[in-house]
C-alpha cells in the first residue's frame, strides 16, 4: 500500500496571495497613470482657459486722451502758425521816391485803388504803363492831339512812354517821353505819371520837388525854329491853376523863360507843362515837372 505524500493546499494559497497582490498593484498602477493624466488634463484646461483671455496688441490699445503716458507728449505735434512778435501783421505803406502828379497823390490813395482793384476789379487801366501815361496826356494836359503810344520801356518799377501824334505824311513824331514809376507795394501796384526825360525842350525851373510861392519863375531850354511856348499850372482834382501863352522862343538849345502866377493851397503839388507847336499840330513837343505849394 502506497503512503500519501504531504498534502499541497498550502502552496495554492501561496499562489493566490501573490496573484492577488500582482493584481492590486496592476490596479494600482492604472489608478496612478488614470491620475496621471486626469491631472495633466485638468491643468491643460485650466492653462487653456487662462489663455482665452485677450491680451493688448500695439494695433488696438487706445491710450486715455486725458492722461498721455510716459512715451506720449502732452504738447500737440502740429501747433497753429501764428505771426512772432517780430512779423508785422500788415506791410506799411511804402515810401514814394519821386513827386507824385498824377493820377495818385500819394502811397495812400493808391493803396485804396490797389484794394478796389482786388476786391472787383477797379479800373485796370492803372496797371498798364502806356494808358496811364495816354490819359495823363489827352486828359489830365489836354493835349487832345497827342494820341499816340509809340513805345514803353519798362525797367523793374519804372518806366519811360514815348507819347506823340502821326505827321500829315504819317510818320509817327514823339511830343515826350514820360516818366512813370510804381507806386505803393505787393503785385498790384498802380503806375504814377512823375515827370518826362527831356531833350530838345526842357524844364528845368523850378527844380523838380521844389517849393514854390505866387509868382514863380518858370524856364528851360528849347532847340527850334519859330517856337511859340504855352506853360500851364495844374493841381490834382481843381485843374488849371495858371496860364500863360504866347513865350517866343526858338535857336539851338536856347534858354527860354517866364514869371508864373498861380492861386493854390499851401502843400498842393503842382504840375507845370510847358509846350510848343502851330507848325503841324496845335502840341508838337512839350515837357513838364513837379513842384509843391509852399507853407
Amino acid at each position: 500500500m502506497t503512503q500519501p505524500g504531504p498534502s499541497n493546499k498550502p502552496d495554492e494559497s501561496a499562489r493566490t496571495s501573490r496573484r492577488w497582490m500582482w493584481a492590486l498593484t496592476a490596479v494600482a498602477a492604472v489608478l496612478a497613470v488614470a491620475v496621471a493624466v486626469l491631472i495633466v488634463v485638468v491643468v491643460r484646461s485650466e492653462s487653456d482657459d487662462r489663455g482665452a483671455v485677450p491680451t493688448p496688441s500695439a494695433s488696438s490699445t487706445a491710450t486715455p486722451s486725458t492722461s498721455p503716458t510716459a512715451t506720449e507728449s502732452a504738447t500737440p505735434s502740429v501747433t497753429p502758425t501764428e505771426p512772432t512778435p517780430t512779423e508785422p501783421t500788415s506791410t506799411p505803406p511804402a515810401r514814394f521816391g519821386y513827386q507824385p502828379l498824377w493820377p495818385f497823390a500819394g502811397v495812400e490813395e493808391a493803396a485804396v485803388w490797389q484794394q478796389a482793384y482786388r476786391d472787383g476789379g477797379h479800373q485796370p487801366w492803372h496797371l498798364d504803363a502806356g494808358l496811364v501815361a495816354r490819359r495823363f496826356t489827352q486828359g489830365y494836359l489836354g493835349y487832345e492831339e497827342v494820341n499816340r503810344v509809340l513805345r514803353v520801356a519798362i525797367s523793374d518799377d519804372e518806366a519811360w512812354v514815348d507819347v506823340g501824334l502821326r505827321l500829315p505824311d504819317g510818320k509817327p513824331s514823339t511830343a515826350a517821353v514820360l516818366h512813370l514809376a510804381k507806386i505803393g507795394t505787393g503785385s498790384y501796384a498802380p503806375w504814377e505819371v512823375v515827370g518826362t526825360k527831356d531833350s530838345t525842350l526842357s524844364l528845368t525851373t523850378p527844380r523838380y520837388g521844389a517849393r514854390v510861392t505866387s509868382p514863380m519863375a518858370v524856364g528851360g531850354r528849347i532847340t527850334g525854329v519859330d517856337e511859340s511856348l504855352v506853360v500851364r499850372v495844374l493841381r490834382l482834382g481843381t485843374g488849371e491853376v495858371g496860364h500863360s501863352p504866347g513865350i517866343p522862343a526858338g535857336g539851338q538849345n536856347s534858354p527860354w523863360s517866364t514869371t508864373m502866377p498861380f492861386a493854390a493851397p499851401a502843400g498842393g503839388v503842382l504840375t507845370i507843362a510847358v509846350s510848343t507847336g502851330g507848325h503841324v499840330a496845335g502840341v508838337e513837343r512839350f515837357a513838364i515837372t513837379g513842384v509843391r505849394v509852399a507853407s
